[in-house]
């Protein structure tokens, strides 16, 4: 969405506080031992007290509050009391919610307990990488610039990306214009970032696959060649300088 007057700047800020808090909160409380359905339950009521509405849920009946991905889940993770989290799990948490009629999107992938399984190389690479292409956003830049720089980190690192996962505009609704804010260059797409837009800026950095599968469900995505995806996301605020980053207390780069 395009901010153009000071109560929607408020209406963004006050979501993207909510849906920050829900994920940091989240994070903290994973325990081994804990379901995805009680870490979902328990973000689903951090959610209710900040009056906000769980975004995925809302937009397409999504059986959860947020999207929990253990191991090989790539994305859309569905919360279950099946799925029981062990030390080293790779786990990502996807928070995204509707509060006064503005959206706002955010997640993270961490590494629960101690790293017996060496994720934390690829969930490293992903932050930083998060970092380096929010710090080039402003306005005028193309977006496939920023996309090119996602996939040149990835493989610097040894890592490569999901392409067909992507971030996208937000803010009046989940998922609006720019809709495809890819994570590897489109020499097509002459789309330019624009001050004063809101946008979700999320990395799909992947060891194996470059492109996320659906299962069964329905719902969850996997690498297609196999391996692990790690996802880190912030809704951001695009100035004609550095960008204004609005999920900040979600504290994904600590």
């Amino acid at each position: 969405m395009s901010i153009t007057q000071e109560e929607e700047l408020v209406g963004m800020k006050k979501i993207s506080e909510a849906v920050a808090t829900t994920l940091k909160l989240m994070r903290a409380y994973a325990k081994v031992g804990m379901s995805t359905k009680t870490l979902d339950d328990y973000g689903g009521e951090i959610l209710k007290r900040y009056g906000a509405k769980s975004a995925p849920y809302e937009t397409y009946g999504f059986p959860g509050y947020s999207c929990i991905c253990v191991n090989e889940e790539a994305a859309h993770g569905v919360p279950s009391e099946k799925k029981i989290l062990k030390e080293g799990d790779l786990i990502n948490i996807d928070v995204s919610a509707e509060l006064d009629g503005f959206w706002s999107d955010n997640g993270g992938s961490f590494v629960l307990g101690k790293d017996i399984n060496n994720h934390q190389p690829l969930v490293d690479a992903s932050k930083d990488i998060l970092r380096k292409a929010i710090s080039k956003i402003k306005d005028g830049v193309e977006i496939s610039e920023i996309g090119y720089l996602i996939e040149a980190e990835a493989n610097k690192s040894g890592f490569m990306v999901i392409e067909n996962l992507a971030g996208h505009g937000v803010g009046r609704s989940l998922h609006e214009a720019p809709e495809n804010i890819l994570n590897y260059g489109d020499s097509n797409n002459k789309e330019r970032f624009k001050k004063n837009t809101t946008v979700a800026i999320e990395t799909f950095i992947s060891t194996k696959s470059t492109v996320a599968v659906e299962l069964n469900d329905g719902w969850t995505l996997v690498g297609n060649k196999g391996g692990y995806v790690t996802q880190h996301e912030h809704t951001i605020l695009v100035t004609d300088n550095k960008p204004i980053i609005l999920t900040e207390s979600n504290d994904i780069w600590n």
